[in-house]
Formats: C-alpha cells, sequence, structure tokens
C-alpha cells in the first residue's frame, strides 16, 4: 500500500504529538502516582501536562522558522489543539476502561502496558483526524 505525501506529513506530525503526549502523561502519571491520587486526579494532570508538553515540542520546532514568539504561539495553538485534544480523549478513555491501569504504580506491568494501548491506539484514531485537519 502507497501512502501519499499528506498521509506522510499527518502521521509525522501525530507522532510528534504522541512524544509530547507520551511525555505528559507519563510524567503526570508517576507524580500522580507518588503522591497516591486517584483515578481522576492523575487523568487530569496527565492531560494538562500532555498538552504543556506537547505543545511545547511543537513551538520549539515552529520557532525557529518563524519571526515571532506570537506568531510561533498562534501556529502551535492551531496545529496542536485538535491533535493533542484528540489524542487525550482516545487515550483518556481506554485507560478508564482497563481495569486499575488508573490505580497502579509506575513499577507494576499494567501500568506500562496499559499506557502503550492507550497511546497506541489514540495514534492511529489522530493520524486520520490531522489528515482531514491538514486539508480543512
Amino acid at each position: 500500500m502507497k501512502i501519499d505525501h499528506q498521509t506522510k506529513h499527518a502521521i509525522k506530525h501525530t507522532l510528534h504529538c504522541l512524544i509530547g503526549c507520551g511525555i505528559g502523561e507519563i510524567v503526570g502519571m508517576l507524580i500522580a502516582s507518588l503522591f497516591g491520587w486517584h483515578r481522576i486526579g492523575r487523568l487530569i494532570l496527565a492531560i494538562i501536562l500532555a498538552f504543556i508538553f506537547g505543545y511545547s515540542l511543537t513551538y520549539r520546532g515552529i520557532r525557529k522558522d518563524v519571526k515571532s514568539k506570537k506568531e510561533a504561539i498562534k501556529i502551535t495553538m492551531a496545529t496542536d489543539t485538535i491533535s493533542i485534544a484528540t489524542m487525550e480523549v482516545v487515550d483518556s478513555s481506554i485507560e478508564l476502561i482497563i481495569p486499575n491501569a488508573l490505580l497502579v504504580t509506575a513499577a507494576q506491568p499494567r501500568f506500562w502496558w496499559g499506557l502503550a494501548l492507550a497511546l497506541g491506539i489514540a495514534f492511529f484514531i489522530t493520524v486520520p483526524v490531522n489528515r482531514y485537519m491538514m486539508k480543512h
């Protein structure tokens, strides 16, 4: 199967988003589990940090190519908001479905395989969303 240029670009953008979201998710879950927070607290912190890391990585890349910080922020918000939101909705939903995935610590395998599964599924769902967004 041949992948067209637009799909390759959507995959690249989604992979970039996945890295930022993944870092935010892992850091958020680790911090929350250290403090013994329950599921909702863990999810909220992970989502906030996923947006922060996702936006930061995109901003860093875009800032090199534009003249002002304001322009870089505008582009970052426009290109990443839907992508990160889609990824986080899917990821969080799956983590809520996996029994006790949001209650275990990072020392337990369920933490890691649950996170990997949720982010993997979120990636595959977000690629077509990003491809669609690039067309409009």
